[in-house]
């Protein structure tokens, strides 16, 4: 399994949230790009980035800390937040992103989602955030009538490189991650899935391995790395082993 260190951005700052909410964000630093290099340099295999601004706004705004992450690192990232055309997808798979995260977009235009993964195999990965089991879009400000699993069966056979599953309920709050839901997920569909949300200790992340080893493809943590509940060269090799 990988870890993904997740870089949160807002107003060109790490932050994390409180359940999405944008109205309760911690700042960790201001220069992202010198985060991003302390995770790569601790051992980060990946690079998970979300323009937080971009994903309620629906369409980049932290172009300038995304490109200064792009530009110090030599591991993949991964990006979500406001990226809902295929103008705005090419943009960023050329200026060097790994894989781009497509949520809303999902929900609302599935078959640009699968013309997208057709066009660049292997780079395009869906965001599934789910708040009581439904799906939320536009930043997590509103929530769909589909169920994370019927939005996840959508792709099945699009060629998504990954599904980014998000308990939203247990987003920053420390509280661990939705292991049951999660690896019940990654046990029904067969695109690989990464667990988000809530991961707090070295404990939630041997538990996670336990419960979803050679089912999920790996996990982001965000707020736990910073408060150095984790440790993140710990974690990679544990997760690794």
């Amino acid at each position: 399994m990988i870890l993904f260190p997740a870089i949160d951005l807002k107003d060109g700052q790490c932050v994390r949230l409180y359940q999405g909410d944008m109205d309760q964000a911690t700042v960790f630093g201001d220069d992202p790009a010198a985060q991003a290099r302390a995770f790569q340099d601790e051992g980060a295999a990946w690079l998970h980035v979300v323009d937080l601004n971009g994903a309620v706004s629906g369409h980049p705004v932290n172009e300038a800390a995304v490109t200064g992450i792009l530009d110090v690192l030599d591991i993949p990232v991964q990006l979500g937040g406001g990226i809902r055309d295929r103008q705005t997808i090419d943009f960023w798979l050329e200026r060097g992103v790994r894989r781009v995260i497509l949520g809303t977009v999902a929900v609302r235009d599935p078959d640009l989602v699968r013309q997208a993964c057709k066009d660049h195999p292997g780079r395009i990965a869906v965001g599934i955030d789910a708040r009581d089991g439904l799906v939320a879009v536009e930043g997590w400000t509103e929530v769909s009538e589909i169920t994370a699993l019927d939005l996840a069966r959508k792709f099945e056979d699009s060629g998504v490189a990954a599904i980014i599953y998000t308990d939203i309920s247990r987003d920053g709050a420390m509280q661990g991650p939705n292991t049951e839901a999660t690896v019940e997920l990654a046990k029904t569909v067969s695109v690989p899935v990464i667990a988000s949300g809530g991961v707090s200790s070295m404990a939630d992340l041997e538990a996670l391995k336990k419960a979803g080893d050679g089912l999920l493809e790996g996990v982001i943590s965000g707020r736990a790395l910073y408060d150095g509940r984790i440790d993140l060269a710990g974690a990679v090799r544990l997760l690794a082993a």
